[in-house]
Order: structure tokens, then C-alpha cells, then sequence
């Protein structure tokens, strides 16, 4: 279902309003954040130089570092008596990236989560289990914001309690479900340990999002709770969920909203723009926000974009599945290892789990890597069998060999209520 005509615009359409809204935004962010206006100035660009959308390669990067400079507000354009909300990032490695609305914004907020919510099938007939945080974190209220905007039900049950989202799912019948993909493979865990069989939920589909995963990983989520699961894409810098959105028809790549979001992808190292369908890190800027405009924020993302019309219809650009961050990459004896290389190979194997951990250690001046993966409870072999055919499958994708394999028992590997799971302890 298209929510919206600009879904299906001609790519001219969409090209005039990038244009002309990025150069009100520039010019608009020049006028009102003392940043922009020194970036601008520092880089000798003026808001007369954006004369179309293909100027956007002109102007400065904004960075997460440029969020924690700026330190509560230094990036907002407007007074605190025309900030309706803010919101924060959760700020574990420093200073949270604090976020801030108009009520025009989020007036967007709700229209193009509205969007992405009839772009996964979900209508106003169905009831939305949203457990995604409420609070600073924008998941939780973004999505109930636009549940509510498509005039569906929204369950505002929140992260965790598991038990209750079960119980709330049998007694209310719940159609969807919104959450981290980890969270869905930890309720379908946590049902199965009920006696439960997560399949026979009412469920019939779930939107994940909020952490990368991998094809194998969505498909081990539709087998366990019979569902199409919906990748979506968002982030609290730009605007919070609702960014972008695969179809339910295709489910073959994220439809950008770039009416708002203008989309770039550059090399992560020079930060030079790459040809399309190259990967590389997503770079986004806002074209229509008041409180918070953000100029060519480098999300750290990796990923790729196709133009071409969808099978749905849908015309505007589709990006790919986030495949790592730019910034997760852990470099090991001078070799590039990417979490998800690891993540693909531990779901493709029927024995294990998809639960696993990374410890990265310096020993006597030299990096090492192990690797703890949990068996699931259907395994009848050996430990050593099972980290026999581990080790044999990482050697074919991976150059650097963990050092060490330990096989454990389901659930030993800590599991977070919330839905996010910590992956990687690096230790050096």
C-alpha cells in the first residue's frame, strides 16, 4: 500500500524537491547555527553556492564528534520555546547526542513512520505491539507516534518483560510486533521455554530494526515465529525510526523517504562520493527539519543504493541492509573483520545457535581473538565436532583465524532484556 504519491514520484519530481528544500536547509542552518556558519565559511561555502541537490558534495561532513562538541545544543537552530521534544542517544561511549523537535518535526516524524509502517503491510486494521524503548531513546515513542498517525492500535508495552509481551501477545492477538532482531529470537527462546510454540502466535509479521543482521538471521526469526520480518531504518541524528523501510512485497532493500533525507554514499577512509550501487558509508542529510537541520552526517553505516523502480512500485531510492559500521570494523593482526562476516557463518550452521561472542585481546605485543558460540538444544555431537565445523567454515570467509572456539550451552551467553546485544569486548 502507498501511503504517500511522492512513493512513486518520477525521479525529475523527486530531484526538484531536493533541490529546492537542501537549499533552504543550507541556507536555513547558515542563518540559524553559529557551526554551520563557521563549517560554511571555514570550507569557503556559501549558501548561494547550493544552487541544485548535485551541489550537496560541497558542504562540510557533520559528525558524531560534532554532536558531543556541541554539547547540549549547540547544533539547534531554534530557541528552546519552539522545542516541543528532545530526545537522547544513549551515550556509552561519552556524551549523549541530544536531538530536538519542532512540532512541525514531528509532524514528519509521524508522516514517514506512517509510511514505512504501509510500506511493511501494516494497515489500520492490525495491532502494533511496539517493544521498542520509550523514554530518551527514539524507537519506542517514534513508532507509536506513527501507529497511531496510520490509525492502527498500538500496544506501548516497551523493551523487556518478556514474559508480558508473550502474555500481552496471546490475550490482545497481537498482528505485529516492533523490536530489535535479537529481542524477537530471545521471545521466541523465552516462548519456547514456556511451552509455548513461538510459531503459533498471532503474530504475522515483525518490523526489526535498531542493530545490523544478516539474511540468515531474519530467516531464522520467519521460521521461528512464522512471520515476514521487515527491516527498518532509522537514527535519532536525522530523526529517529522511519528513515527508511523495505516493502513488504520485495523486502529488497530499505525505500529511502528522500523527500526528506537526502542520501549519499561515500568511501569511509577518504570520504569521497562513490558510484552508485557501490558500498560504502551512508551519508544523509535533512532536508526538512526546523529545530535540528544536519548537513552531510556521516552515519557510520555500510551500505549501497539501487534507483531503479521496485517490483512495489516505489520509486524512490532503496539502500541496502546494513551490513557493518564503518566504525565497528576491528582491524586484528593488521586484517579487516567485520562482526557480521563472523554472524553470517554462525547462522548458516544448523547446530548453532545464533548467539555468539567476540573477545579481543594484545598478547606479548599481539592481537588475538576468541570466540565463545552457543550450541542449540537439538545438538546431539561434541564440542569438539561442533568447533571442528565452525573453525572449517570461518577459514573460508574470514583471513584471520579466532585463536581460540569455545562451545557452550544454550543460553550461557548473556542475553539483554532490552533487545540489543553486545557483541564485542574489546579488550586491547
Amino acid at each position: 500500500m502507498v501511503y504517500s504519491d511522492i512513493e512513486v514520484a518520477s525521479r525529475e519530481e523527486l530531484r526538484d524537491i531536493q533541490t529546492e528544500r537542501l537549499t533552504e536547509t543550507v541556507a536555513y542552518a547558515y542563518e540559524n547555527v553559529p557551526y554551520y556558519q563557521e563549517a560554511l565559511d571555514e570550507a569557503g561555502v556559501t549558501p548561494d553556492d547550493i544552487e541544485s541537490v548535485e551541489d550537496v558534495s560541497k558542504l562540510p561532513f557533520t559528525t558524531k564528534e560534532d554532536f558531543r562538541d556541541e554539547y547540549p545544543d549547540g547544533l539547534f537552530a531554534v530557541d528552546r520555546s519552539e522545542i516541543a521534544r528532545l530526545h537522547a542517544s544513549s551515550g556509552t561511549t561519552g556524551k549523549p547526542k541530544i536531538v530536538s523537535y519542532t512540532d512541525e518535526d514531528l509532524d514528519v516524524w509521524r508522516e514517514v513512520m506512517a509510511r514505512s509502517l504501509a510500506a511493511a503491510g501494516v494497515t489500520d486494521d492490525h495491532v502494533v505491539q511496539n517493544a521498542y524503548g520509550y523514554g530518551l531513546f527514539t524507537g519506542g515513542l517514534g513508532f507509536h507516534d506513527g501507529v497511531e498517525e496510520l490509525g492502527a492500535c498500538v500496544i506501548p508495552v516497551g523493551g523487556g518483560n518478556t514474559a508480558r509481551q508473550i502474555d500481552m501477545i496471546q490475550d490482545l492477538e497481537s498482528d505485529v510486533l516492533s523490536a530489535t532482531p535479537s529481542y524477537c529470537l530471545y521471545l521466541a527462546e523465552a516462548a519456547e521455554e514456556q511451552g509455548i510454540d513461538p510459531a503459533e502466535l498471532s503474530l504475522s509479521r515483525v518490523i526489526i530494526g535498531a542493530e545490523p543482521f544478516t539474511d540468515p538471521m531474519r530467516e531464522e526469526i520467519e521460521e521461528a515465529l512464522d512471520v515476514t520480518a521487515v527491516d527498518v531504518y532509522g537514527l535519532s541524528e536525522i530523526i529517529g525510526p522511519g528513515v527508511a523501510i523495505e516493502c513488504e512485497h520485495a523486502q529488497d532493500g530499505l525505500h529511502l523517504w528522500e523527500d526528506h533525507f537526502y542520501p549519499e554514499i561515500v568511501d569511509p577512509e577518504t570520504g569521497e562520493p562513490l558510484p552508485e550501487g557501490e558500498e560504502g558509508e551512508l551519508v544523509l542529510t535533512s532536508l526538512t527539519k526546523e529545530a535540528l537541520p544536519v548537513l552531510r552526517y556521516r552515519t557510520g553505516d555500510m551500505t549501497s543504493l539501487n534507483y531503479e523502480e521496485c517490483e512495489c512500485g516505489r520509486t524512490v531510492v532503496r539502500m541496502d541492509n546494513v551490513t557493518g559500521r564503518a566504525d565497528d570494523l576491528l582491524i586484528v593482526r593488521g586484517v579487516n573483520v567485520y562482526p557480521s562476516q563472523i554472524e553470517e557463518v554462525m547462522v548458516d550452521i544448523e547446530e548453532v545457535a545464533p548467539y555468539y561472542r567476540i573477545d579481543l585481546y594484545r598478547r606479548n605485543n599481539l592481537d588475538t581473538m576468541e570466540l565463545t558460540v552457543e550450541y542449540c538444544e537439538s545438538y546431539e555431537g561434541t564440542h569438539d565436532e561442533l568447533e571442528s565445523t565452525i573453525r572449517q567454515r570461518l577459514e573460508e570467509i574470514l583471513e584471520v583465524k579466532p585463536d581460540e572456539i569455545e562451545v557452550v550451552g544454550p543460553g550461557v551467553i548473556e542475553r539483554s532484556e532490552t533487545g540489543k546485544v553486545k557483541r564485542v569486548f574489546d579488550h586491547r
